[in-house]
């Protein structure tokens, strides 16, 4: 599905939009043109669009953002990834309230899947700095991403031991791409860029508000495989992103404190509630293994795609991994002969990217 960029930016800016909703619209209508062209009634007939919302997709005008939007992530060497581009990780695309946008500087690769996210206090105690590089090498050491928030304290030393090893890390921000918050971390978000990614679902020019903070939160446990929390108290951003993990069924992990310290507060009652205490990495490997086994076998899978040719892929992409197809139909769709498809169709076999089954019949896996 090719979604104009330029009109989901509109969409994304008209009040009472969000993610969820503007999903919901782009699955009814297919494109955000019929989306501004439909009546009130059509709209509200999508799971969550009322009379007010219809209203004012309606009353709607300022269609140059989009293209204002465009134009700033395209000066900064800036791109923007959809929901439903092939990019998009797929680790975020299957929590319940993905973002639809994701406006990104730097790459992210396929070694990104296997990520971990590293969060805590603003204000470590001299052992939570000690813990949290210690864990980032290990982590880094061992192949993982390094994934937080950018923020003061555990954020910027996860980051910092990340690439200090040579390693790759993201940075889920809170504001736009073009407002570099906070501003003592100028040069670290510049290197970043150079082994990883800044991410953010805001756009351009958009203030570090206290609102977007929690829910930035949301995108650093997504893309995840697990959350580790150094040092934090029991009202912190790094609790809410444990919660989102927890909610998400992704693994909670967790440095014991100093019982006397409101610093390990929250990172103590976390372990009291089931999450996982951590004394060394293996503590995290042990309970990451079963995870990290798929998530490699989907990376392996991406990389053999990519060496697809484009009929191979076209091919790939009219199987599905419940409903066997015969090759005579997948001959007719693609207007290519029984042969050459049956020999494209071994090619894969061999990648282990599709299954025969009896009768010439062929799954995805």
């Amino acid at each position: 599905m090719y979604i104009n960029r330029s009109g989901l930016l509109n969409l994304s800016n008209v009040s009472g939009i969000g993610s969820i909703r503007l999903r919901a619209l782009i699955a009814k209508f297919k494109s955000t043109e019929a989306i501004f062209k439909a009546s009130p009634q059509e709209l509200m007939q999508v799971s969550g669009v009322d009379q007010k919302t219809a209203q004012n997709i309606k009353s709607y005008t300022d269609f140059n953002y989009g293209d204002e939007q465009l134009k700033k992530t395209e000066r900064l060497n800036g791109k923007i990834v959809t929901f439903w581009d092939a990019e998009y990780p797929d680790s975020l695309r299957r929590i319940p309230d993905p973002p639809v946008l994701l406006f990104v500087l730097g790459e992210m690769v396929h070694a990104d899947s296997v990520a971990v996210s590293i969060v805590g206090t603003r204000r470590p105690s001299t052992y939570g700095k000690v813990v949290t590089d210690k864990i980032s090498r290990e982590l880094v050491e061992l192949g993982f991403s390094i994934i937080s928030g950018l923020a003061r304290g555990v954020d910027t030393i996860a980051h910092s031991t990340a690439l200090n090893q040579g390693g790759r890390t993201l940075a889920v921000i809170g504001s736009g791409l073009d407002v570099i918050y906070p501003p003592e971390n100028r040069d670290l978000f510049h290197r970043i860029l150079e082994h990883g990614a800044i991410i953010s679902e805001y756009g351009m020019g958009s203030a570090p508000d206290a609102a977007n903070f929690p829910k930035r939160n949301r995108i650093i446990a997504g893309l995840s495989l697990g959350t580790i929390v150094t040092e934090a108290d029991f009202k912190s951003g790094a609790i809410i992103t444990a919660n989102f993990a927890l909610e998400y069924n992704k693994e909670v992990f967790c440095i014991p404190g100093n019982i006397t310290s409101s610093k390990s507060r929250g990172c103590n009652h976390l372990i009291q509630e089931g999450a996982k205490l951590v004394a060394d990495v293996n503590d995290i490997l042990e309970e990451l293994s079963p995870k990290l086994e798929h998530t490699l076998n989907r990376v392996r899978a991406d990389d053999k795609i990519a060496g697809l040719t484009a009929e191979q892929r076209l091919l790939l992409d009219s199987l599905s991994e419940d409903k066997p197809v015969h090759v005579d139909i997948l001959a007719r769709s693609l207007k290519r002969t029984t042969n050459s498809i049956l020999a494209d169709l071994l090619t894969l076999e061999f990648d282990n990217l599709v299954r025969q089954l009896p009768g010439k019949m062929f799954l995805r896996c």
